[in-house]
């Protein structure tokens, strides 16, 4: 039986500081792994899709690339990726006005680990109270990170 792997993820930025933060929570063989890092000159989704990125390098670190990563993200944009992968590589990150794709070199990223495992993403909703304890938790990282950055 395939090992599933939990991941939480979550990303954060202070739009007018452009500073943002990364987090993700992986679960494997019953033990919580947490990630986190944080970048200036960045932009929300950027902090969203590295969460993810990082999350998966982890489980390759650990050589479990026959596992299926079940990944839970309040980010409809990587959520969504999957349905976009085809076209943006048909496109080659180029948008219609013949600009580069925001983010293009983390997208190439993703897709290509998408590409190479077995992956699920699950949307889940943003800041419910009664929602998921482990996305609760990962924002909580992030917003915590972001709020020690900003202050430091």
């Amino acid at each position: 039986m395939k090992l599933n792997i939990l991941i939480y993820t979550d990303g954060s930025c202070h739009t007018r500081l452009l500073i943002g933060t990364w987090a993700a929570i992986v679960f494997v063989y019953g033990k919580k792994i947490v990630l986190n890092g944080g970048e200036n000159e960045t932009t929300h989704n950027r902090m969203e899709l590295m969460a993810v990125i990082r999350a998966i390098e982890y489980t390759d670190d650990l050589n479990l690339n026959d596992c299926k990563l079940l990944i839970h993200s309040d980010s409809q944009y990587v959520v969504n990726l999957p349905l976009r992968l085809n076209k943006l590589l048909q496109n080659n990150f180029i948008t219609k006005k013949g600009d580069v794709l925001a983010n293009a070199d983390l997208l190439a990223v993703l897709i290509q680990q998408i590409r190479s495992h077995q992956i699920e993403f699950k949307k889940i909703k943003a800041h419910q109270k009664n929602g998921d304890a482990h996305n609760r938790e990962v924002d909580m990282l992030v917003r915590n990170l972001l709020r020690e950055m900003i202050n430091d």
